[in-house]
């Protein structure tokens, strides 16, 4: 019974099926916003889900110059980490007594293997251009995940624990993170580092259309594209939820909680989706300087004030 529910959690809900309805939605949300400040109407809400399905019934061409097995590989590795980290997630959210300790530590490092996987999958992919971006995608994700980390520790700081129920309890209890000083500081960073993250503009760096066509996506076609694509639809379904459990008391499911919680995630997502309309893309160079620089110093900032118990 143990491992059939398991299965169901993992493969149905809150697992790949609902991670992918949900994560598809949420891209067109980004879609509709985006069509909606450039004055267009936008698509239907089922364009994303025609055009996975399109993808999937195509032919996936592989690079003569490609090494197979990570070229292919790759993307589900990416893709069952995204979903794992969206089934702990909300698994804690549905039921905080299944939460274990450390189970912080466990997603931090799940949500990694996505951008790891790409950047193994694009360097197997034999492409100039694939292999720039995937450089990129490195220095990028080494930029990033340092203040990422310390803004999840000042949460950790103020509660006194690695578990997402005692952070959900002290929350229940204490009032959301994100409403003290620390919280705030610690929010709006974790926000510029999902953004990078999701490789949204401004750090856009590693698929850079315009630059390296597609960049680390390059050669990816049919089938493989579709689980790329589903993979960076589950991960924007993931930060949201991650960064509303960690500071914002996280997603309930009794009574009108549930429309709470559901306008809690849409101000999450359309926050980064403006941000995305709004700015152009930086170098890699001055993305690696924003987050080593700034970004780092008010992840210190916050830790330092949670510390202070502020």
């Amino acid at each position: 019974m143990d491992i059939a529910r398991l299965l169901f959690n993992y493969i149905v809900f809150p697992g790949l099926l609902f991670s992918a309805v949900v994560g598809l939605l949420t891209t067109w949300v980004d879609r509709k916003v985006t069509a909606r400040v450039q004055w267009r109407v936008g698509p239907p809400w089922y364009q994303p889900f025609a055009d996975t399905v399109k993808l999937l019934g195509k032919e996936v061409v592989i690079p003569a110059t490609a090494r197979r097995t990570g070229f292919l590989l790759m993307p589900i590795v990416g893709l069952a980490a995204a979903t794992l980290a969206s089934t702990i997630l909300w698994v804690v959210n549905l039921d905080p007594s299944r939460s274990f300790v450390g189970d912080i530590i466990v997603v931090v490092y799940i949500m990694t293997i996505p951008a790891v996987s790409m950047i193994i999958g694009a360097s197997a992919s034999g492409n100039p251009l694939g292999i720039l971006g995937a450089s990129r995608e490195m220095k990028l994700l080494f930029s990033y995940e340092l203040p990422l980390i310390i803004c999840i520790l000042t949460a950790v700081v103020k509660v006194g624990s690695f578990s997402f129920e005692r952070i959900l309890a002290y929350q229940a209890e204490n009032g959301v993170i994100l409403w003290s000083l620390s919280g705030i500081i610690a929010f709006i960073v974790t926000i510029f580092c999902a953004q990078a993250k999701l490789t949204f503009v401004p750090f856009d760096i590693p698929e850079a259309e315009t630059e390296l066509a597609g960049g680390s996506h390059i050669e990816y076609s049919g089938a493989a594209l579709a689980i790329v694509k589903l993979n960076m639809a589950i991960m924007f379904f993931v930060l949201p939820v991650f960064m509303i459990t960690i500071f914002w008391g996280g997603i309930s499911f009794s009574g009108w909680r549930i429309l709470t919680s559901i306008v809690k995630y849409v101000v999450i997502v359309v926050i980064m989706v403006l941000m995305k309309n709004t700015n152009p893309r930086v170098r890699i160079d001055q993305a690696m300087r924003f987050f080593w620089g700034p970004m780092f110093v008010l992840s210190v900032v916050a830790i330092i004030l949670a510390r202070l118990g502020l």
